[in-house]
């Protein structure tokens, strides 16, 4: 099975993939976007695109891994990837699903005052790439394509991973983590997030 957890930059993805792969017996993240900083490296700069998902290798790649990895891996692939294009969802989620891989998907949605918060304690501002963007890809994610929909504004992180794990039908483990270590190990996903360390 594959979680596909979507949402605008800064619904707390990648936060929650990772309590989810703590919490979920055999499961690994499966960052796509890795293969996009892969693109934007060694695409020269007059012919390279503002969104690696604009390339059709990216997607193409993307979704031949995600349907080996399926294929030959015990357990449970958790994607945290914005992914507001109706094309390419199909392409990629579209295509697994009609191959017959289980594909569960979610949108974390939240108001736009509650993202733009987020947003600044990434340090990014309202000049950035990621707010700059805010607007329209919540806009997309309104499709009733991009459902399951979880509002989030007033949910801790782990009544938004206890959700999905109902929702998709998956025993959770026990978290026995004392707040903070729970604490930590969110700040190294947030560092992870904005850079700093890779």
């Amino acid at each position: 099975m594959i979680l596909w957890i979507n949402g605008t930059f800064g619904a707390g993805k990648t936060t929650v993939a990772y309590e989810l792969h703590r919490r979920i017996k055999n499961s690994f993240v499966y960052d796509p976007e890795r293969l996009g900083y892969v693109f934007m490296a060694n695409v020269p700069n007059k012919i390279s695109k503002d969104d690696f998902q604009d390339y059709p290798l990216w997607r193409e790649a993307n979704y031949k891994l995600l349907k080996q990895v399926s294929e030959e891996y015990d357990g449970i692939i958790i994607v945290p990837m914005t992914l507001t294009n109706v094309n390419y969802f199909e392409e990629i989620i579209g295509q697994l699903r009609q191959d017959g891989i289980e594909v569960k998907h979610f949108t974390l949605s939240a108001f736009k005052q509650t993202i733009d918060q987020r947003l600044r304690k990434r340090l990014e501002g309202k000049n950035s790439w990621a707010h700059q963007q805010m607007d329209g890809r919540m806009k997309s994610l309104a499709n009733p394509l991009f459902n399951e929909q979880i509002q989030t504004d007033n949910m801790s992180i782990k009544e938004v991973v206890e959700t999905i794990a109902d929702l998709a039908s998956i025993e959770l483990l026990s978290d026995e983590r004392s707040k903070i270590r729970k604490s930590m190990d969110r700040l190294r996903v947030t560092l992870k997030e904005i850079r700093i360390f890779k």
